[in-house]
């Protein structure tokens, strides 16, 4: 398990405040705890994509909070191994994926258009595809590339055979 960066839980739940327009205050575990935070998230990125969101009941009610959040981030484009596990969250198991999950999630907003609002994390890179022609690509096989090596004439002549010592 991974150390956790308070430094980044913070990052998450300002861009969450954000994201939603409400201040959230509290423990970062705490406020996303029963799900109810992370399904209004993903309902705010993507209208409707989260039907019913249990406010309060018992632990199991709530934590169907937090797999209908998985399904939702699943079918928006979160690959399924920065998903974190339910019981990584509710019973605060493995924070720093339910972190790396949120990153993911603000990452790839990134690559839809009808989003709009604030990003998280580093830019997404853009494709930045080259074409060669033929005689740019056949340009530098006459040079010596220095990663094969070159020793200026260096040989083993006079080393003498294996098992000697060096001379000095």
């Amino acid at each position: 398990m991974a150390p956790r960066n308070k430094e980044q839980e913070a990052e998450v739940l300002n861009w969450i405040g954000q994201v939603l327009g409400e201040k959230l205050s509290g423990d970062y575990e705490n406020v996303l705890r029963d799900g109810i935070v992370l399904c209004k998230l993903i309902n705010k990125i993507v209208p409707g994509s989260v039907k019913k969101i249990q406010e309060r009941g018992t632990n199991f009610q709530l934590m169907e909070n937090i797999q209908r959040f998985q399904a939702a981030i699943k079918k928006y484009g979160v690959p399924e191994e920065e998903i974190f596990q339910t019981a990584d969250l509710f019973e605060r198991r493995n924070i720093p994926q339910v972190t790396l999950c949120l990153y993911a999630l603000g990452r790839i907003t990134q690559l839809h258009p009808e989003y709009t609002g604030p990003t998280l994390g580093p830019k997404m890179a853009e494709k930045n595809e080259r074409t060669f022609t033929e005689e740019q690509l056949r340009a530098h096989e006459g040079e010596l590339n220095l990663q094969m090596g070159f020793n200026k004439g260096a040989s083993q002549s006079g080393h003498g055979g294996f098992g000697n010592t060096r001379h000095m």
